[in-house]
This record gives C-alpha cells, sequence and structure tokens, in this order.
C-alpha cells in the first residue's frame, strides 16, 4: 500500500485535520491544553463603504470556542 493512499478518500485539508486531532489527543494533559488553545480561531466580518470600515462583528461567538 502506498503512503499516499489517503489521497483517494481526503483532500489534503482534511487529512490534516485528522492528523493535527491525533497529535493534540497522544500530548500529555498540559501539553494538549496548550495546544487546543493555539487552535480557537476568531472570525470577523466588517462592511466597507465610500472607504470607511463599519463595526466588526464576530461570526463565531465566544461561546462556540468552548
Amino acid at each position: 500500500m502506498s503512503s499516499a493512499t489517503w489521497r483517494n478518500f481526503f483532500t489534503y485539508n482534511k487529512y490534516a485535520q485528522i492528523t493535527a486531532r491525533a497529535v493534540r489527543q497522544s500530548l500529555k494533559e498540559s501539553e494538549r491544553v496548550v495546544a487546543e488553545k493555539r487552535g480557537t480561531t476568531a472570525l470577523k466580518y466588517q462592511q466597507w463603504e465610500n472607504g470607511v470600515g463599519g463595526p466588526q462583528v464576530f461570526l463565531n461567538s465566544e461561546e462556540d470556542k468552548k
């Protein structure tokens, strides 16, 4: 079996997501918590009109991160 057989079943992004999750789960508790915090993201949206930015809106709320 080839080392690239995963390409028949997953996109690269899905493969990277699966392997990253496996690595995080294999870490000790203290390192795992730090690694999971690095994985959280904040997504903001801001509408611009006439060169002026409007209010920034979080698209993923703080509750979704927990």
